[in-house]
This record gives structure tokens, C-alpha cells and sequence, in this order.
């Protein structure tokens, strides 16, 4: 069994942000549908832009993120964190934390701590919240 995060974004930009953390975490594109490839006698989903993403898959090593446009109000939760945790790298997790965090907010700068390697706070450029922790 499986938990992979979904992340939803408003107005038409699903497809920056998955070409974005493709970029930043060296993913693979898995999967991609936008709306025009519902099936025609699929009831209508409204106004929907056609070349919005409907479903999208990102994997990175063992991990995924599902990734979808909508058309209703969706806003990152204060509530919820990603979190990337490597095993000993700091070479990757500074990488990794330099990727994801550009154009966004660094709350937290990667830093030694006292219980791991390095730990890190931001959220990205579409405001999702990220945490990169780097273990001893």
C-alpha cells in the first residue's frame, strides 16, 4: 500500500508545476490526461478549459505525485507538508532544497540540526509547503 500526495491547482497551472518538480526532483512524467481526453460519452465537466490537466502522475525513485487542474478555489493547506528525507546525502538534499525552493519562500534555510544531518522549511513558487530533512 501506497500514499502519494495530490496536488490541485487553480486556474491552468498544473502543468507549470509538474514540469517544475520534474524538473526539481529529476522525476519521470508517468502518466498524463487533460480534459479533452475524457471519453466523449462522459458527461460534461462544465467549462473546464479542454487542455487542462485532468490527472497527472510524477515519480520520483519509489515515490509519486499526483498533480490536476481545477476550476474550483484550491489553496495549499498550512495543515500539510511534504516532506523529502534523505538518508546521509547533504550533497542532494542541498540540491534538491536549491531546486524546489527557487521562486518561492524559505522559511526555514537548510540547516544542521541537532537531531539530523540538515532541515529545511519553504514553500515552492505555487505555494505548496516542503520540508527537506537529511539524516545522520
Amino acid at each position: 500500500m501506497h500514499v502519494y500526495p495530490y496536488l490541485n491547482f487553480n486556474g491552468g497551472r498544473a502543468e507549470a508545476a509538474l514540469n517544475f518538480y520534474r524538473e526539481a526532483l529529476n522525476g519521470e512524467i508517468a502518466m498524463l490526461m487533460r480534459y479533452a481526453d475524457a471519453p466523449k460519452d462522459v458527461p460534461s465537466m462544465g467549462d473546464i478549459n479542454p487542455n487542462w490537466i485532468m490527472h497527472a502522475r510524477l515519480v520520483f525513485g519509489v515515490n509519486a505525485l499526483m498533480i490536476s487542474d481545477t476550476d474550483r478555489p484550491a489553496s495549499p493547506s498550512q495543515q500539510i507538508s511534504l516532506s523529502i528525507n534523505l538518508d546521509g546525502d547533504t550533497a542532494a538534499a542541498e540540491k534538491v532544497f536549491a531546486a524546489l525552493s527557487q521562486g518561492g519562500q524559505v522559511t526555514l534555510p537548510l540547516h544542521k540540526t541537532f537531531w539530523n544531518a540538515l532541515f529545511g522549511c519553504f514553500s515552492d513558487k505555487f505555494g505548496v509547503s516542503w520540508m527537506i530533512n537529511c539524516q545522520l
